[in-house]
């Protein structure tokens, strides 16, 4: 019987010391007398650790959850579980600290109610409103406004009334409809799962009754594949959870986004195959032709297939503690899919106090904002609003592995439909054959000072005496004509760096030898530059001289300005610089000269 409850997952959120934690310690002790074995049981559905309150003291329970948060709790998200007699529960506990958003997008992304606290005695907060954005954001439509911590101000109807007023017309500006406040106290169970002073209607009561139909359920059939099962020749299956709609044997699919398309031989299952499978479920599908399916495509009803573009229109919640420039190329990952990813452009943050929209160059910490994003490849999507699954994606650092954002996809931009790749007859290889050599892009990084543009030059004369055909790109010369609309903001070296990579990568493909001198202090735009070239057709040079070499040679004055506070943003000063990893050549400055560093890079082009 309790397996057959109907499942409610829900969040908590709101500003620091609003009471969270209190009030999830008192659904848990005013839910106690659920036995500890279906307790067990709802733990193991839901595959996270719970705490089983069933009977334990209500004062020590709450001292157990701030020894927790006090701990570090709060850098994660704390599931707890409970059930009544007609409803099992799932409760993400998510911090009110500004810095711990994140984690609060975390806990909403799989909600289907909020429960959004607020302290009587302080009002509506900016957190508050903060998290209520959010929660709209998320499509979290169903909300609760506990107003919390009534008791210390005696139960005032009209300061209750006031809060509910001002709070919904926040909300109507969110595009929050449904929002149901609800007076109580944590600490004494009044509204809680008993009537307070003020009402009859308790938190409890509006868990139990509130409807969590999802859009998903009546969508056609959406199956991200998450795994390749090939155990033996004889089979072939694709697995996945199934974001919308069911599936049948028989039923004629696409798979997206090569679009060719088969019909459903088996859903399998365990232990049996299954007639029917419905969203939600977890099942393996076999089709009835051999085509080419991988991790990451979508398999959907061939009669109602999802849209494939590489740009979009997204919302994006920035939760890193290092800002967002436009141009970085960062991994977009959406359900199983992998791609890469750059912002092109912010077209506003959004003020969560007043809801303004704000020019931005940049997204800083908790910022939120409507950009413009173009992948490396197209893939299979829904808008968020349709979707979750299919629309929802996080950014993660290519260089650190961390998760650095969260965003929803919004709609395809116009442009992902009119721009297609032109095939084109001449091949970079008969290029490069017509010119007896191969294209490659030979890059010099480093401090301003260390010696790029002099080893480039002297290169690029090396070579054009041995009749190799090369150009030669200066980061100084560039910036009088392609650049020249550039600054020097991380944003704009950002993208310095990313308009020169384009340049080189064609030069490249016209069989070329393209030598590049630039500072790009940057290790992200350094890989994004090297991706756009074949294996083995980028080589990295680090001119390697220490700041206080790099600053006595100072030829052009420049570091003698930034230390004078008459130049901003330079490397090495105020702006860092990260050096190669993993360059192809290490040329130190200080044992080496000009001439034998362009000969060491000239012996590597050969050799190849």
């Amino acid at each position: 019987m309790f397996a057959q409850k109907s499942l409610l997952r829900f969040l908590t959120c709101g500003s620091v010391d609003d009471g969270k934690s209190t009030l999830i310690g008192r659904l848990l002790y005013d839910t106690r007398a659920v036995p500890d074995d279906q307790m067990a049981a709802l733990e193991r559905d839901s595959k996270a650790v719970g705490t089983q309150g069933s009977n334990i003291d209500f004062a020590l329970l709450v001292d157990g959850l701030s020894a927790e948060r006090e701990q570090g709790i709060t850098i994660d998200v704390a599931y707890r579980f409970f059930a009544t007699e007609t409803r099992k529960f799932i409760v993400a506990d998510t911090p009110g600290h500004e810095q711990y958003t994140r984690n609060m997008v975390t806990g909403a992304s799989t909600a289907d109610a909020a429960v959004i606290l607020i302290d009587a005695r302080k009002g509506v907060l900016v957190q508050t409103r903060r998290h209520s954005f959010l929660c709209a954001l998320l499509g979290i439509r169903n909300v609760v406004l506990a107003i919390n911590k009534m008791d210390l101000i005696g139960w005032d109807r009209a300061a209750f009334d006031a809060i509910a007023e001002d709070y919904r017309r926040f909300a109507d500006g969110i595009g929050l409809a449904d929002v149901t406040p609800i007076a109580l106290s944590g600490l004494t169970g009044e509204g809680v799962a008993r009537p307070s002073p003020l009402s009859d209607q308790t938190l409890l009561g509006w868990l139990e009754a509130v409807e969590t139909t999802r859009a998903e359920a009546a969508a056609p059939f959406r199956l991200p594949v998450q795994w390749v099962n090939r155990p033996d020749p004889e089979f072939r299956g694709y697995a996945g959870l199934i974001a919308s709609g069911e599936v049948k044997p028989g039923d004629r699919v696409r798979v997206l986004p090569s679009g060719r398309e088969s019909h459903v031989a088996r859903v399998v299952a365990m232990p049996d195959d299954l007639h029917v499978a419905h969203a939600g479920q977890a099942v393996t599908l076999t089709l009835t032709d051999e085509i080419d399916v991988s991790r990451g495509d979508v398999i959907a009803a061939a009669d109602a297939p999802i849209p494939v573009a590489d740009q979009f229109e997204a919302s994006i919640v920035w939760m890193d503690d290092e800002p967002l420039p436009p141009g970085r190329a960062y991994l977009l990952k959406v359900g199983p899919r992998t791609a890469t990813a750059q912002v092109t452009a912010i077209k506003h943050r959004i003020n969560v106090n007043t809801l303004e929209k704000l020019a931005a160059k940049r997204l800083e910490l908790n910022d939120i904002a409507v950009c413009n994003l173009a992948l490396d490849r197209p893939i299979a999507f829904e808008p968020y609003e349709a979707n979750r699954d299919l629309g929802g994606f996080i950014l993660i650092d290519r260089i650190t592995n961390r998760t650095v954002g969260a965003g929803m996809i919004r709609f395809a931009l116009c442009r992902a439909d009119n721009i297609h790749w032109q095939a084109i007859d001449v091949t970079r290889e008969a290029r490069a054959a017509m010119k007896g050599q191969k294209g490659r892009v030979i890059w010099l990084t480093g401090l301003s000072g260390a010696g790029k543009s002099t080893i480039a030059n002297l290169v690029d004369r090396r070579l054009h005496a041995l009749g190799r055909h090369t150009y030669l790109l200066d980061g100084d010369n560039v910036r009088h004509g392609l650049n020249r609309d550039l600054g020097f903001t991380e944003e704009d070296r950002v993208e310095n760096i990313r308009r020169v990579a384009e340049v080189a990568r064609l030069m490249a493909d016209a069989g070329l030898v393209v030598i590049t001198a630039f500072i790009s202090p940057f290790r992200a735009e350094r890989r994004m530059a090297r991706e756009l070239m074949p294996m083995g057709e980028f080589i990295e040079v680090f001119v390697d001289a220490p700041l206080e070499v790099a600053e006595a040679r100072d030829a052009k004055g420049l570091y003698a300005k930034a230390r004078a506070g008459q130049l901003k943003n330079f490397t090495g000063i105020d702006s860092p610089y990260e050096p190669p990893e993993q360059a192809e050549i290490v040329i130190d400055t200080t044992t080496m000269t000009a001439v034998e560093a362009a000969e060491v890079i000239v012996q590597r082009i050969l050799a190849d």
